[in-house]
């Protein structure tokens, strides 16, 4: 009598996200061992990342190819909303389709710029642009909607303004924190405005003797009920009763963690996110407890997320928290790597689930007042959506962990492959297979009929669903040849305008020899 064949199922397929740093034998079928160019989608599948989109048509000739570092939304006064750039010393606002350069409107000598890594914030209409060495500056739509200046030249300037290399705008004042020569000292202005700097409820504090175990250097700041979040490099100080600075008091210190790049912080609106020697942390305050416990949503990807951020410079590491999307980016341009971190749903051990894109490479990060997410690419701005990058396809990646089937003594001859698919249109997907933790894999390629558009479904997050509950799946079916007694399969697909998710993977085998 022949033997049966024995089936093995993986249902909602990478639903734990990557895990690269426990053994891999030791994993829960959730997890993935590459998952490349993915999300977690709303229903617990590994799904493709979107796309991005030119928003200008053509290049800004006084910027041409160079990279969009720092872009930003002002809601002015009257509702309008300006999008706002800097790229090659220069800053920008998106008008249309068009990238337009501002000009120096102040009257005097136009400032020196020699970077364009600034960090924005918004107060009573204004837009405000720090970045260490340089003057502060300042767009106005109220003053003009083409032209910037220096915020000593505002009317009503009074005090000296830091060069400072990172602002905030929070409980209805800037504050701002570390010069070329003053790396301890948090200025904030006058209530409600942003020009004044001595007199009134303007201020300063000197961090010196607040450090735990001696100095550091502020990095970052933060702001989120009522708290002012200094962060150093390693140390973090946290401060109550921020709304009225002149009384505010140490209220917390965490020590040993602190955030190494000052764009990694992003507020999720209950929490506040950043990036630390020891990987990505979540700082989680409760009003109940003295203390601020922490959370490594890198937990999973530790070793590999560190090594890149090893070989970054820091000031060009740039993250973006999306509410829509339901997840907190980060990237490393110099890799060409970013890290999603899946947050509609933390794993039990506390991390995030967590994905990795390779083909993007975004400079900088905006969410918008409307959720939409754009990103600075080198000489263009562009908007997270669709399933092109620009006009070029990418690559899907989905590999499993590594498993026996649970018999470690018995070789597994593989003879069928299922894998259900959701999404996709005339859309050629490889089936990958290797045993015993071979780097060679075999292969057979499977496609996806040409079939009506994949968006379908009811919203997530207020937005059109990517991969609905029910319909146009697709089972594809490989027959594997060969046998060992552990088993890989992976997934690979050129995503080519249509959105692609995983719903299940069905392996059927036979058993071999026992050893």
């Amino acid at each position: 009598m022949a033997q049966a064949l024995q089936p093995y199922a993986i249902t909602a397929p990478g639903f734990y996200g990557l895990n690269t740093q426990d053994s891999s034998m030791d994993l829960s079928s959730g997890f993935a061992l590459v998952a490349n160019n993915c999300i977690i989608d709303q229903y617990g599948r590994v799904g493709s990342r979107k796309g991005w989109t030119k928003l200008n048509s053509a290049l800004n000739t006084d910027i041409n190819t160079n990279d969009i570092k720092c872009i930003t939304e002002l809601i002015a006064n009257d509702g309008t909303s300006y999008v706002l750039m800097a790229a090659d010393g220069k800053l920008l606002k998106l008008n249309g389709s068009t990238l337009v350069t501002l000009t120096y409107g102040g009257g005097g000598t136009a400032p020196t710029i020699t970077d364009s890594n600034w960090q924005a914030a918004f107060i009573n209409g204004y837009a405000v642009f720090y970045q260490i060495g340089h003057d502060p500056l300042i767009f106005d739509p109220s003053w003009s909607t083409t032209q910037y200046r220096r915020i000593s030249e505002a009317t009503g300037y009074s005090g000296t303004v830091q060069k400072s290399d990172c602002v905030i705008a929070a409980y209805g004042r800037t504050w701002s924190a570390t010069t070329t020569t003053d790396k301890q000292t948090v200025q904030w202005s006058d209530l409600k405005d942003p020009f004044k700097f001595s007199g009134g409820t303007s201020g300063t504090l000197d961090t010196h003797t607040v450090w735990p175990k001696g100095s550091d250097t502020i990095t970052a700041l933060a702001a989120h009920n009522g708290f002012l979040f200094i962060f150093g490099v390693n140390n973090i100080l946290i401060y109550q009763g921020a709304t009225n600075p002149s009384t505010m008091s140490l209220y917390d210190v965490v020590t040993g963690i602190g955030c190494i790049a000052r764009d990694s912080v992003a507020n999720t609106g209950t929490d506040v996110i950043f990036l630390s020697s020891t990987g990505v942390r979540s700082l989680m305050r409760t009003i109940q407890e003295k203390s601020a416990p922490m959370r490594d949503l890198s937990k999973n990807v530790r070793n590999d997320l560190l090594n890149i951020v090893a070989g970054e410079t820091k000031s060009t590491i740039k993250a973006v928290y999306s509410p829509i999307d339901g997840f907190y980016l980060l990237t490393m341009p110099a890799y060409a790597s970013i890290y999603c971190f899946d947050m509609k749903a933390m794993l039990p051990d506390g991390a995030a689930r967590v994905t990795v894109w390779d083909s993007i490479t975004p400079k900088s990060f905006c969410r918008k007042s409307d959720g939409t997410l754009l990103i600075g690419k080198s000489g263009y701005l562009g908007q997270y959506t669709g399933f092109l990058d620009d006009t070029s396809t990418y690559r899907f990646q989905y590999y499993t962990n590594y498993t026996d089937f649970g018999a470690p003594t018995v070789s597994s001859i593989l003879k069928k492959i299922i894998v259900s698919m959701v999404g996709g249109s005339n859309q050629p997907v490889i089936v990958k297979w290797s045993y015993d933790f071979s780097s060679q894999y075999y292969s057979s390629v499977a496609n996806i009929p040409t079939q009506a558009t994949a968006y379908y479904g009811i919203a997530e997050y207020n937005t059109t669903a990517e991969y609905a509950a029910g319909s146009l799946i697709q089972r594809l079916t490989a027959y594997p040849t060969g046998f060992g007694k552990v088993v890989q399969t992976g997934y690979e697909a050129d995503i080519n305008g249509q959105p692609l998710s995983i719903q299940k993977i069905e392996v059927y085998a036979k058993n071999g020899k026992i050893s």
